[in-house]
């Protein structure tokens, strides 16, 4: 019979399995149980409840009830937990009492042996009882027939020896109460449970197991197969549910020898592929009793050493500058975003060329935020500003004990770091010639090797190069390998001096002017905008434009941030409102009046006196040694986009905006 439906998914299932009058009871009882458990009362014993439970597949009850010898019968043949019936200390006194009113003569008919406590408790009590065992349902019989024989009026027994007694003309007791049989389905209960909150476990287990992506399998202490996951599985080409309990190097002969013999790694080859095996316990109530591999395929681990290493200390070299931080509308610096915008897109090196203060860094800078590597390290170094082995320890690193001084576990170099993303090395042309040769290696394989090793450490890198040197007649000097100039100049970016683009000068002013200002909080509120910073520089532009700068923009921001500080001062000591008196200006002006500015020729006399100096006194000497040097410079820049341009003349020229005697006159130009 079964219980009215109910949420099967919550509720255990319970099969009371009987072919005697226990059914009876199990009926008596069931109703206590249907909002606990979806309780089936099955009228099959023995084989015929074996094969009852097997063809209910996935419904099969999670726990079966059985009692006497049929529960023995179960409990060896079912893959499903079996509860005993058990009778009470109890039961037996009270079936044996109600046997003594119904008969002289009284047998007590057990399944297997019977408990010493019955016994004690029958000589305790002075009864006259005859006992008898049986070991199956044929044996029974054999039983109760004897004890008929021998003179027995009633027997008391579980429900098949008392069907037995009755059917041979004995009177019959039956040992199980309800109590009994209540205390039974209690325990069904308990053990239904607990083997549901197992079999969560393990499915829990076993989908994290499936989802690892490395391939797991736990073996017991003989080396055979607990449970594998299906990558693995599908790595050795074997079903996974088939390979339980059996010897994994019998399934996969291969890895005999290439396993690890104890706790640790190892690698090993399946299928032709490489793999990591970590071998560690798996440990039982504190035990270890077996082990479980875990099989990493070697180009994962590669790339995940990879990852890790472009991720480490990003934060620490990220690029700070973004296209639209480089101020300027003139022809040349439309020139330059078009190609930092051109180059971004491809991974070649570029090599940058410029007068020092051009914005080098800055360009460099920009191309990294618009590539693809955008999200990983920026990584730049002044190849100038370290003594050699110091600057080869930088670059390349160093394993532990390479030299004297060695941080212990040794250090990754500046070119590991930029895995994956940019390395800018400025002022290539400063590099030791000693260092130009592993340079030319790394650029080549895309590997380095840190001092002190022999492993080559693979690295993907995009290398961004600068100079304010002719590197052409560094090469012609002997200074500069040739080999590695044409591995850098693969992609080249010439970045015009600030003298050659005067219309962007008081742009760049205005913009060095307001970050100055809101560096100091005497200024950060007088001067809020550009508006107020340009009102502020009107009567400048004349003599700016005029000099020549040889130090470029960094030269500008010093003489802007002399502005400021005097800007602030002026604040202080006669508490101006520069906003106001800017704002006084601009109405002046207007109304035809002649505007005094806040910063005077005279002022600026002062504060830069080198701006104001009459132009035939400056340094002839600089100057030329300054237009020898951008002549270096146009050369290496003319020579780049024809190689850009496949040697075509007439496309440089107009890329560069010249004409071809032009181009033909600083390409000879004397150097």
């Amino acid at each position: 019979m079964s219980t009215p439906p109910f949420d099967t998914v919550q509720r255990p299932r319970i099969w009371a399995l009987s072919i005697s009058r226990l059914r009876d009871l199990f009926f008596d009882i069931a109703g206590e149980y249907v909002e606990r458990a979806d309780l089936r009362i099955v009228a099959q014993g023995f084989e015929d409840a074996v094969r009852e439970i097997e063809a209910a597949g996935a419904s099969r009850p999670d726990v079966v009830i059985a009692g006497g010898s049929n529960g023995a019968y179960l409990k060896t043949r079912v893959a499903v937990p079996v509860v005993m019936i058990t009778p009470t200390g109890f039961d037996v006194m009270h079936a044996l009492a109600r046997a003594r009113r119904e008969g002289a003569k009284v047998a007590l008919v057990t399944h297997g042996n019977t408990p010493d406590e019955v016994r004690r408790f029958v000589t305790a009590f002075g009864l006259d009882v005859t006992f008898a065992s049986h070991q199956s349902a044929q044996d029974a019989e054999s039983v109760v027939l004897d004890l008929r024989d021998r003179g027995v009026d009633v027997v008391v027994g579980p429900g098949l020896v008392t069907d037995l007694a009755a059917n041979a003309g004995m009177g019959a007791v039956f040992l199980y109460s309800r109590a009994s049989v209540r205390a039974g389905f209690d325990t069904a209960l308990e053990v239904a449970q607990a083997t549901r909150r197992e079999t969560i476990r393990r499915q829990r287990l076993d989908n994290l197991l499936q989802h690892l992506r490395d391939g797991v399998v736990a073996l017991d202490s003989q080396g055979r197969v607990e449970a594998m996951n299906q990558r693995l599985a599908a790595v050795l080409g074997i079903d996974p549910a088939k390979a339980v309990g059996r010897a994994l190097l019998d399934l996969a002969p291969d890895l005999a020898g290439s396993l690890p013999d104890s706790d640790g790694d190892a690698f090993c080859t399946v299928r032709g592929a490489s793999y990591v095996v970590h071998r560690g316990p798996l440990a039982t109530s504190g035990a270890a009793a077996g082990t479980v591999l875990t099989f990493q395929e070697s180009r994962a681990v590669e790339r995940l050493d990879r990852t890790l290493r472009s991720r480490q200390r990003v934060q620490q070299f990220s690029a700070r500058y973004r296209l639209e931080d480089m101020v300027g509308a003139s022809e040349s610096m439309q020139r330059v975003r078009a190609l930092v915008q051109r180059y971004a897109r491809s991974d070649a090196t570029v090599l940058i060329l410029g007068e020092s203060g051009t914005g080098k860094e800055m360009v460099a800078q920009s191309m990294h935020h618009l590539s693809a590597r955008r999200d990983f390290a920026f990584v730049a170094i002044n190849c100038g500003a370290f003594p050699e082995a110091l600057l080869e320890s930088e670059l390349f690193g160093y394993e532990e004990g390479a030299f004297t001084g060695a941080r212990k576990g040794g250090k990754a170099g500046l070119i590991e770091v930029a895995h994956r993303g940019t390395l800018f090395l400025d002022e290539i042309g400063e590099m030791p010639l000693s260092l130009q040769s592993r340079l030319l290696r790394v650029l080549q394989e895309r590997e380095v090797v840190r001092l002190g090793s022999t492993e080559p450490t693979r690295v993907d890198i995009r290398v961004v190069a600068a100079t304010h040197r002719a590197l052409t007649a560094g090469i012609e000097a002997g200074t500069f390998r040739a080999d590695l100039y044409y591995r850098l100049n693969i992609l080249s970016i010439a970045l015009p001096p600030l003298r050659e683009r005067p219309t962007d000068l008081i742009p760049l002013a205005v913009e060095l002017l307001l970050q100055a200002a809101s560096r100091e909080p005497r200024l950060a509120a007088r001067l809020p905008d550009a508006a107020a910073a340009g009102r502020v520089l009107a009567g400048l532009a004349e003599p700016l434009q005029r000099y020549a700068w040889p130090g470029n923009v960094r030269e500008l921001q010093n003489v802007v941030e002399r502005i400021a500080v005097e800007l602030a001062e002026m604040e202080t000591q006669t508490h101006v409102d520069l906003h106001a008196q800017a704002g006084a200006q601009t109405n002046a002006r207007r109304n035809g009046a002649i505007a005094q500015p806040l910063i005077t020729r005279d002022m600026l006399r002062t504060i830069a006196p080198e701006i104001m100096e009459p132009h035939h006194t400056r340094s002839k000497k600089a100057a030329l040694t300054l237009r020898e040097r951008s002549r270096h410079v146009e050369a290496d820049e003319i020579r780049a986009a024809l190689a850009a341009h496949g040697g075509d003349r007439d496309a440089v020229c107009a890329a560069l905006g010249i004409s071809k005697t032009t181009l033909w006159r600083k390409l000879n130009a004397p150097r």
